[in-house]
C-alpha cells in the first residue's frame, strides 16, 4: 500500500524484497476488497468481501502514475501487481499488462491468492506475466474455510484446477506460496492433500 505522503497514489517503493529484489508495487485494489477474509492477513479484516472483477481502480490513473514513474525514475527489478486487496479482482490488469510490456522490459510479477485463475478471461489477461505468486493455504475444505474464511460463490477445488489452469497457460514461472497454521493445517492427512494440489498445479517453487 503506498506510503503516507508519497506523491504516487497506486505505487509504492521500489522496496527491497527478499524475493524480487528492488520491487516496485503497483496497487491494483482498494483497501481490503478482497475474495479472502484470512485470518491472518496482515491488513486487517476484509470489509469488502467479493468475487465480483470490477475496475476498481481506473486502469488510466494507474498508467498515468507508471508513465510518470518511469520518466522520473523507472528503475526496478520487478514491477509487482500486488496491494491492499486481492489484485485480480480489478477487471482492468490486462490494460496494466499491457502497457508495462510496452513500455518497459522489467519484468512483470503477480501476486494473488489464486481464487479467480479458474477464469478464462483471467488467465488470458495475464498468460503474459514473468512470474505468478498464488498461494494455497487449504488442500480440505474445512480447513480452507476456516483459515481463508472465502467469499461466497468459490471452491477449493476449482480454484486448485484453475492455478494448475494459469501454470500451464502463463509463459512465465509460478512460485506457490503455502501458508502452515500449527494446530489447524499441519496435520500429517493436510499435508498429504497438500502435496497431491501441488503435484497437480506443477509449480516452478514452492515457498511454505
Amino acid at each position: 500500500m503506498p506510503e503516507t505522503g508519497s506523491k504516487y497514489r497506486y505505487l509504492y517503493g521500489p522496496v527491497p524484497s527478499r524475493r524480487l529484489g528492488r520491487s516496485l508495487g503497483i496497487d491494483l485494489v482498494p483497501y481490503k476488497i478482497c475474495s479472502y477474509n484470512c485470518t491472518y492477513c496482515q491488513l486487517g479484516e476484509t470489509t469488502n468481501l467479493t468475487i465480483e472483477r470490477r475496475p476498481y481502480t481506473p486502469a488510466s490513473d494507474i498508467i498515468a502514475e507508471l508513465e510518470c514513474w518511469m520518466r522520473e525514475d523507472g528503475d526496478a527489478d520487478y514491477l509487482t501487481l500486488s496491494g491492499s486487496g486481492e489484485p485480480t479482482l480489478n477487471s482492468e490488469i490486462g490494460q496494466v499488462i499491457e502497457f508495462v510490456r510496452s513500455h518497459t522490459e522489467i519484468p512483470i510479477a503477480l501476486i494473488t491468492n489464486g481464487t479467480l485463475l479458474w477464469d478464462s478471461d483471467l488467465r488470458a489477461e495475464i498468460h503474459d506475466l514473468d512470474l505468478i505468486v498464488p498461494s494455497l493455504d487449504a488442500a480440505l475444505e474445512d480447513i480452507w474455510l476456516q483459515v481463508d474464511r472465502p467469499a461466497e460463490g468459490l471452491d477449493l477445488q476449482q480454484i486448485i484446477d484453475g492455478i494448475a489452469q494459469a501454470r500451464r497457460g502463463c509463459r512465465g514461472r509460478m512460485w506457490l506460496e503455502v501458508l502452515l497454521v500449527a494446530g489447524v493445517s499441519d496435520s500429517d492427512e493436510h499435508l498429504a492433500a497438500l502435496r497431491h494440489a501441488i503435484d497437480q498445479i506443477g509449480p516452478d517453487l514452492v515457498q511454505i
